[in-house]
């Protein structure tokens, strides 16, 4: 390998005259490099926005230890189990504080549009803050008032008229299965692949919400430890001391949990995956075409140079040189482009998706294996060619 750069380093750049001698080759190979990064780039931005999206409302709670039903798939589809379960919780060394959380989907209508639509309710103790959002904290004694939640400003809809009602400090009301909510507050958190959107209520507007649903069924139980405890090591007292009803995950854990389900059990995960591989192999076969075109352009010439003494690691690092430039400069469109398709897609889906350097640095490395790869399938033939049969 040290060879064939240093040779590369001493020799004419034929790979680069080769390319720029055909104008029209040349851009319609970047345009193929550039098409496949943008396809790449938009299979990740959308996977990684599936990931930090369903995970948001986990990050943000006030919990370091989470107690969930062993049934629960997500925080979308959570079941629930008895709330004894908090109280058996408290007599664990470590534990300072055990609060529990209800979460359920209703259909609501939209204040803005009267439409119905699902949002998300998460209930809670207004006098036990179970999120760490400074929004939602500084506004827990409107949630006090039956009846009133908070609306999140992240929401995916049309709420912009709604939410500068509040803004302003008027009051807006809205019909759930016949009872009127009063939007007292705005925050934000942020739509999600999972929800729409979120209200924040205390436990006894959920609880009026969903006259079916007994107080003692909770559908998580977030865990506070005292000072000078690790998280780990509680939760191993809790796993051993709580009934197998009820899964003990740390906050970390908890959040992988989540992130392991949109990874593995949903087929949304897969798919991007997919999309991404599909990306590459499409960048495969376009860098192919151009380089393998390339080289039965110019098998001739390259045969003279076998006549001539050079070897077959000279030949090569012209196609590789080829390569390693279409990689480059077809990276460059295709990195620039998903920034406003990113920013297009964030508004029209309230999603968080933004260009990372991480992913540029990975795209950019697929980019370079797929262009090296394309450039090795293409001098097959090349190592092949035998003077004698060229002329």
């Amino acid at each position: 390998m040290m060879k064939l750069i240093q040779q590369m380093q001493r020799r004419t750049p034929l790979g680069w005259l080769q390319l720029s001698h055909d104008r029209g080759r040349l851009l319609v190979a970047l345009a193929g490099i550039a098409f496949a990064d943008v396809l790449m780039f938009m299979q990740l931005g959308f996977q990684n926005a599936l990931y930090d999206s369903n995970t948001r409302a986990d990050r943000a709670m006030l919990a370091d230890i989470v107690l969930l039903s062993p049934k629960a798939l997500n925080l979308q589809n959570l079941s629930t189990f008895s709330r004894r379960r908090l109280l058996q919780a408290m007599d664990v060394s470590g534990v300072q504080t055990a609060n529990a959380l209800y979460i359920n989907n209703i259909t609501w209508k939209n204040p803005q549009t009267r439409l119905s639509a699902t949002v998300q309710v998460m209930g809670f103790d207004p006098d036990q803050p179970a999120f760490n959002l400074p929004e939602v904290n500084q506004q827990l004694n409107k949630l006090k008032v039956p009846d009133v939640v908070l609306f999140d400003r992240g929401a995916r809809g049309e709420y912009a008229n709604a939410i500068a009602q509040v803004d302003e400090g008027k009051t807006v009301t809205t019909e759930v299965d016949r009872r009127t909510l009063t939007i007292g507050g705005i925050y934000r958190l942020g739509a999600s692949f999972g929800a729409d959107a979120t209200l924040m209520a205390s436990d006894q507007t959920f609880l009026r919400l969903f006259p079916r649903r007994d107080a003692a069924s909770v559908s998580l139980g977030l865990i506070r430890l005292k000072p000078g405890y690790e998280p780990q090591t509680v939760a191993a007292s809790l796993k051993a001391h709580l009934p197998e009803d009820v899964y003990v995950l740390t906050a970390s854990e908890f959040v992988k949990f989540e992130e392991d389900y949109w990874k593995t059990a949903s087929p949304v995960g897969f798919i991007f995956g997919l999309g991404t591989a599909m990306a590459f192999v499409v960048g495969v076969v376009i860098v192919y075409q151009v380089l393998s075109t390339d080289v039965n352009a110019h098998l001739k010439e390259y045969a003279t140079f076998k006549a001539m003494g050079y070897h077959n690691s000279y030949l090569l690092s012209v196609v590789f040189e080829e390569a390693i430039i279409l990689a480059f400069l077809g990276f460059i469109p295709g990195a620039v482009l998903p920034i406003g398709l990113y920013a297009l897609a964030a508004k029209a889906t309230a999603l968080p998706l933004y260009m990372t350097v991480f992913r540029a640095v990975l795209v950019l490395t697929l980019t370079i294996v797929m262009c090296t790869l394309s450039g090795a399938i293409a001098t097959r033939k090349l190592q092949s060619a035998d003077p004698a049969d060229m002329f």
